[in-house]
């Protein structure tokens, strides 16, 4: 084994990368003073670990680098590879020739590599230990070497025979292999305390696995039973859900009988209203002719006795008149005319009679219909606030039903967790019950065991707080179902309000009816109607322009204390439409048929709506244009 060359780079007074070919045999190294002799010998202690800048005749390690000279700037790095031949295998390494690299930066840091791989000091100290040329050995012998070996003290001679026999490298070994075996005794002497402390805590851990395994088989108890009520509970709810739906299908025909009963009943109470109107013209007439006749019977009688005071008189002085012949003769046709006039007036009368106690059946007729109107309006509404009151019953079971699978299907899945978890903790159990050499084994059992016991009580805190979450969210929404149910039942409610102004108005002998009764839709559109109308629809009151009456109402429905009305004044008001046209459909007032005094309240109802065939037609007509509504065949209404 020889060294076959030395390369330098950036070491010292090297700067630039020189390489030295070194021959087997003695090489000499000559020149003039300054010229870096002693720099090679420096690099070659540098590069086999020497990290002591005073050897290195330096102050600190940094001075290895180039530090510029003249027109070279300062280096950042100093390297220098130390190229042995190992034809031999002297060294311990399967390669014929070996680098040994160090590099060095100016922060510091330092690299070692060997035949190109990285490697550490410590690899590259040993590599070279074994042959004895390593950085503490023998072969180097710088100046001032020999006098200091010469001079030293027989302990200090010793260190340098043992370094060249080698016996230097097994010292560090061996002292290295004691510091390891104290540390490896202080790690002994801490496990035995650890094994002791275990052994300590063997019996309430033991206690503790048994307590844990009897929680777990009650635990397991009680969700077999929760199990078994939740499977039960659904089974209940299910026989809810049916009666529920069968009672609601049941209520959806009443509830169908009910409201053709009610259309045949407005029929019928149109109708009578009909006669009624034209039996109080016929009545009007009759009252007018009876006054009419009867100014005519007084003035005949006026004549008739002014004729008989003359006839009376005409013996008593002479008559220069007309002719009382004549006078006699128009005083007898008065008296038959008279006669006639009577007779007139008499059967005008008994007809008025008639016509009167006919109005009043026929008032009577209307009263007694507008009261079955009102008990089927009100029957109507009990039937289907009693359907809204199953359909929520119903949505109520079955979302309770739901809620039961859902915590039946967890219920089993925690089921399952726990059977696991009572093997895991008999498992882990009998190993806590082994003594010796098991017992730190044993210990860690146990606290995983207890981590997982841990781990499972936060799941099931986390779940129980996922119910309560979830039952704050049903109480949401059941209070968000009572306020729908509330406004439901407030439009569900029998018209009390319109019928208490009605009767006010009719009191007063005024006309007065329902919104229902006057405006009608043709084409298919009453249910867009209704809807359009909102409360006016149902309670809707068709006022006369008095105010004086508008008041009486306004009082009895003060003094009633009961339901609501929307009270629509008639008037002289000309219908109108809008400037524009709806981008689809057509106005829902084209559609609508009412008197002509109502023209102005409706058009200010129903100006702005528009009908439409479909929900997507309604939506284009809002985003067109949203001051519009509108509305569908069906009663969907769409916008503000």
């Amino acid at each position: 084994m020889h060294l076959k060359s030395l390369t330098l780079k950036g070491f010292k007074s090297f700067a630039s990368s020189t390489v030295l070919k070194l021959e087997p045999g003695i090489c000499a190294v000559v020149g003039p003073n300054g010229s870096g002799k002693s720099n090679v010998v420096d690099a070659l202690a540098w590069v086999m670990g020497e990290h002591s800048a005073k050897t290195l005749r330096g102050g600190k390690m940094e001075d290895v680098i180039f530090a510029g000279a003249g027109d070279r700037k300062p280096l950042g790095r100093a390297e220098v590879t130390l190229t042995i031949d190992n034809s031999d295998g002297a060294l311990p390494i399967e390669y014929s020739e070996v680098s040994v690299t160090r590099r060095m930066f100016r922060d510091g840091a330092s690299e070692y590599e060997i035949n190109g791989a990285k490697a550490r000091l410590m690899d590259i100290q040993e590599l070279l230990s074994d042959t004895g040329i390593g950085r503490e050995m023998h072969v180097i012998v710088g100046q001032g070497r020999l006098s200091q070996i010469l001079e030293s003290k027989p302990e200090e001679r010793r260190a340098f025979i043992e370094e060249a026999a080698g016996v230097l490298k097994h010292r560090r070994r061996k002292e290295k292999a004691q510091r390891k075996l104290v540390s490896m005794q202080a790690n002994v002497d801490r496990l035995q305390d650890l094994t002791e402390e275990l052994r300590r805590q063997l019996g309430p851990l033991a206690r503790q696995a048994e307590a844990a395994q009897k929680a777990s088989m009650v635990q397991a108890r009680i969700r077999s039973a929760r199990v078994m009520l939740t499977a039960h509970a659904a089974h209940t709810l299910s026989a809810e859900l049916d009666r529920t739906t069968r009672r609601s299908a049941e209520l959806a025909e009443q509830v169908a009988e009910l409201q053709q009963q009610h259309e045949q009943s407005s029929a019928e109470l149109n109708r009578t209203e009909e006669e009624l109107r034209t039996a109080l013209e016929a009545a009007e007439s009759a009252r007018t002719l009876w006054y009419r006749l009867s100014a005519v019977a007084e003035k005949n009688a006026a004549t008739i006795r002014i004729a008989r005071d003359r006839a009376e008189n005409v013996e008593e002085a002479a008559w220069t008149g007309p002719d009382p012949a004549g006078l006699l003769a128009r005083a007898e046709r008065a008296e038959e005319e008279q006669i006639e006039l009577d007779e007139a007036v008499e059967e005008a009368f008994e007809r008025l009679e008639t016509l009167r106690e006919e109005v009043q059946e026929r008032e009577e007729a209307a009263r007694e219909a507008d009261r079955e109107h009102m008990a089927q309006v009100r029957a109507i509404a009990d039937r289907r606030e009693g359907a809204v009151r199953l359909l929520t019953q119903h949505e109520a079971a079955q979302a309770r039903l739901d809620a039961a699978k859902q915590e039946a299907a967890r219920s089993s899945v925690a089921v399952e967790h726990a059977q696991e978890a009572l093997e895991a903790a008999e498992g882990e159990s009998q190993v806590a019950a082994q003594q010796g050499d098991e017992a730190r084994g044993a210990g860690e059992g146990l606290e995983e065991a207890m981590s997982r016991a841990q781990r499972e009580a936060a799941s099931a805190e986390a779940h129980a707080e996922s119910i309560r979450d979830r039952e704050r969210a049903l109480e949401r929404e059941i209070a968000s179902l009572q306020a729908h149910i509330g406004a439901w039942e407030d439009q569900l409610r029998p018209a009390e309000g319109a019928a208490v102004a009605v009767r006010a108005a009719r009191q007063l002998e005024a006309s007065a009816r329902s919104v229902a009764e006057a405006v009608t839709a043709e084409g298919g559109w009453a249910k867009a109607l209704s809807s359009a109308l909102g409360p006016a629809a149902v309670h809707g009151v068709i006022t006369p322009g008095d105010m004086s009456i508008v008041d009486a109402m306004v009082s009895a429905l003060a003094e009633a204390e009961q339901g609501r009305a929307v009270l629509l004044a008639e008037g002289d008001g000309e219908p109108w439409r809008l400037s524009t046209t709806p981008p689809v459909g057509t106005w829902l007032l084209d559609h609508v048929r009412a008197p002509k005094e109502l023209a102005g309240a409706l058009t200010a109802l129903l100006v702005d709506v528009v009908a439409v065939g479909d929900a997507q037609q309604a939506r284009e007509v809002v985003e067109k244009d949203p001051r519009l509504r509108a509305v569908t065949r069906q009663g969907v209404l769409f916008g503000a």
